[in-house]
């Protein structure tokens, strides 16, 4: 018997939406790296995009445990001297809700082209309304 390798034409990828509110940030990331890894599947290949497109609504209403919302930091650097910043949880999610859910799944991808393919199937929105109606997405409970 030969191995399976799925091609192209094998695979199927289908649409979820996921509510984000009170369910809590990394448990909700991890089980939406899976979906978008395809890792779900039975024809799961670690060298293709085997996954599915993932709808996150309700992006600001994400929780955490703990004293995270202070604690937990985002950096970044300008590329000069001293050009260090850093932001905490509670004014990511006051300013820009969706770059949370983005940057704790995309810590959850591999770090190559595949995952940066894979991270363009994530679409996230702060609110409840969502623009893709027309791929009739699927609700998912994580």
């Amino acid at each position: 018997m030969k191995t399976f390798s799925p091609t192209p034409k094998d695979i199927s990828h289908n649409w979820f939406v996921v509510d984000a509110s009170d369910k809590i940030l990394g448990r909700l990331a991890s089980a939406v790296a899976v979906r978008l890894r395809g890792k779900h599947k039975v024809e799961y290949a670690p060298h293709m995009d085997t996954g599915d497109f993932i709808i996150v609504v309700n992006a600001a209403k994400v929780l955490t445990t703990g004293r995270k919302l202070d604690q937990k930091k985002y950096y970044r650097h300008s590329g000069w001297i001293g050009g260090l910043k850093e932001t905490s949880l509670r004014d990511m999610l006051a300013k820009k809700p969706e770059e949370v859910i983005r940057k704790a799944v995309r810590g959850m991808l591999p770090k190559n082209r595949l995952g940066r393919a894979m991270l363009k199937k994530l679409k996230v929105y702060s609110g409840e309304a969502h623009p893709h109606e027309a791929q009739k997405p699927e609700t998912l409970d994580v």
